[in-house]
Formats: structure tokens, C-alpha cells, sequence
């Protein structure tokens, strides 16, 4: 299925229902498009389904529709509420991935924009609180790629910059790296009306209002996070994959990350993060064939305390000790501690 998590189907999607499937979600990693690293953190896939449940289930009760049925616990689907250990398992309302087509070094959306129903939208919305020193629209800004007013700016902000009101942003979702668009030509490859696309951004600012606020009672702030959205059977919007977790949000707790940048942040001063980006601006399409350093393992210390943080979040979200982690606090002191050596 992916870099992350398997995906096993119960019954094929068709044009006017969906199908059944489940997410098997794994202790794998990635980073920078480059898809599984080479080791794994323990208790991720079981932390990570825990609370993108918890994030379901609280939307539900929002109004806020999506494919999520459950989690399986003895060959059956429950709710959070009724598993007696935690699952890395989630069955879901599947619905039907229409690849685009590569013509002459481009991406074709022509297939696509013939189907209406129960269909994947091939488009990644991230939503911006804050603007942290890692985040792309600074690299945007400067080569010229994104605009001010394509984001709703006014003047250049700065690194760390706390956003007055949530700014939206638009990526591709089925290509071998994610592209960013403008909101013109996200329409234009997923067939949305301008109606369907103000839907989605009013979903998606509830969804990080819901998260803002859940998360906020760990004392952490979400600076921005990714959504993927799709369409039933009869064309009304559904959230899909994941949300609220630390794959797919960017937190900080007073000023440090607790998301899956820190994994990004030792990879960042390697060798092989270097040859990645060198590569991607080479060529678009086939850029991994171009990385020969092989990828660096996590130090052993890193790796479980980002174990930790995750066994931690989901933990403390939910308020059940599934892991019986330590605090999440506590993971972010070693983590710290090996990052920043004295």
C-alpha cells in the first residue's frame, strides 16, 4: 500500500458503492518522499491507529463525515471504546485511486476527470497555524514558486511566525513526489467545482480547530497538518486515511518538535538527505535513481524515544494507558538531549 501502512481489501470499490478495506498500520517510517527507511519504531503502527481512531471518532461527533468504520479486535470492527488492548488494524469505506497517466514526462489527470463517484480526490490540503522555520513556503517564497497572495499574505513573514488566521495549501497526492499547485490548478486536475473546494477548506479548518483543541490538552501546539479527502456514491465529501497524528501534523511543545520532523531533523545533516534534494531538482519524475549514499540508520537512543513519544501522545490523548509509556515529556528531554549533544 504505502511507505507506513499495508492495506488489505475486504470488497472492491465500484462506480456506485464503496468497498470495504483495512489499514495495517506499521512501525515503518518515511521522509522526503523517499518512502520506508531503513528501521522501524517500535509500537508506531498500534500508537499512530490509536489516535487517528480517537480523531475520527471526535469528528463523527462533529458532523464531519468520513470512511472510518473501526478497529478490528477479534475479526470484528469496534470503537476506542470497546478494545480490550490496542490494535494496529482500521477497516474503512474504501473507494476507488484513479491513477494519473505519465505522457511525455507529465502527469495526465485525463482518466480522472472522467469519474464522479466513490472516488479518491488526488489532492493533499495542508493547513498552516504557524509558519516554523522547516516549512516549505519559505524555500517557495524564495525561489519564486508561491506567491504572498497565494496564501493570503501581505509581507514576507518569518520563521516561526504564529499565522493570524489559517492559511490553506494544496499538493498532489498520487505522483512519485508530491508537487505543490496553485488552488487554479488543483481544480483543474481533480475536477472540483468551486463550491466542492470551499467545502473542503471549511472541513478542513474544523478538522484542525478539533485537533488545535484536543491537543492543546497535552500542552501541544499544532503548527500545521495534512488532510486527504474523497467522494461517496453520492458525490458528498468524506475524510479519508489519517488525521491528528504525528505523521500527519506538525506539533511543537515549547518549541520542540513532536511530529515525524524529528526524524527529518538528524536526516538533515546527512549526506543522503543532500544527494535526495540534489536529485529531486535533477529530475522530477526518476529522481531516486539518482541517490547512491545509502540511507543512515536512527541512533539506537533516538529511535526509542521517538518510540516513546509516540506510545506517549496516544496515550495521553485518549487518557488510557495503552503503552504505559512515560511521559511525553520525559521522551522530549532525551530527544533533545541527543539532538543537541553538550
Amino acid at each position: 500500500m504505502g511507505s507506513v501502512k499495508d492495506l488489505e481489501i475486504l470488497q472492491e470499490p465500484g462506480e456506485s458503492r464503496p468497498g470495504r478495506g483495512r489499514f495495517i498500520f506499521s512501525d515503518r517510517y518515511s521522509a522526503f518522499d523517499w518512502g520506508e527507511m531503513p528501521d522501524h519504531i517500535p509500537d508506531k503502527g498500534r500508537a499512530v491507529c490509536i489516535a487517528a481512531a480517537h480523531y475520527f471518532e471526535r469528528l463523527q461527533e462533529k458532523g464531519i463525515r468520513s470512511h472510518y468504520i473501526g478497529l478490528i479486535e477479534d475479526g470484528i470492527a469496534k470503537k476506542l471504546g470497546e478494545l480490550k488492548a490496542p490494535s494496529n488494524v482500521m477497516e474503512f469505506q474504501l473507494l476507488r485511486v484513479i491513477e494519473p497517466c505519465v505522457v511525455e514526462g507529465a502527469y495526465d489527470y485525463s482518466p480522472f476527470l472522467e469519474e464522479r463517484l466513490n472516488i479518491l480526490i488526488p489532492l493533499e490540503i495542508i493547513y498552516r497555524n504557524s509558519l516554523p522555520s522547516g516549512s516549505s513556503v519559505f524555500r517557495r517564497l524564495k525561489e519564486g514558486s508561491l506567491k504572498l497572495e497565494d496564501i493570503g499574505l501581505a509581507e514576507m513573514p518569518q520563521p516561526g511566525q504564529v499565522l493570524e488566521e489559517t492559511i490553506f495549501d494544496v499538493s498532489t497526492k498520487l505522483e512519485s513526489s508530491d508537487r505543490y499547485l496553485t488552488w487554479q490548478e488543483a481544480r483543474e486536475i481533480s475536477g472540483l467545482s468551486e463550491a466542492e473546494l470551499e467545502e473542503i477548506q471549511t472541513i478542513a479548518l474544523a478538522i484542525d480547530e478539533v485537533i488545535n483543541a484536543e491537543a492543546g490538552r497535552l500542552g501541544l501546539i499544532q503548527e500545521d497538518g495534512k488532510v486527504e479527502f474523497g467522494f461517496n456514491a453520492e458525490r458528498e465529501i468524506l475524510l479519508l486515511d489519517a488525521v491528528g497524528t504525528l505523521d500527519e501534523c506538525r506539533f511543537t511543545y515549547q518549541g520542540m518538535p513532536v511530529s515525524k520532523e524529528i526524524a527529518r531533523i538528524f536526516y538533515r545533516e546527512t549526506e543522503w538527505y543532500r544527494e535526495v534534494e540534489a536529485a529531486k531538482a535533477r529530475d522530477r519524475l526518476n529522481w531516486k535513481n539518482l541517490v547512491k549514499s545509502r540511507t543512515p540508520m536512527l541512533p539506537a537512543a533516538l529511535k526509542e524515544a521517538i518510540a516513546d513519544l509516540y506510545r506517549a501522545y496516544a496515550d495521553e490523548l485518549t487518557g488510557v494507558k495503552w503503552f504505559g509509556a512515560p511521559p511525553l515529556r520525559e521522551s522530549l528531554r532525551v530527544i533533545e538531549d541527543v539532538l543537541n549533544p553538550v
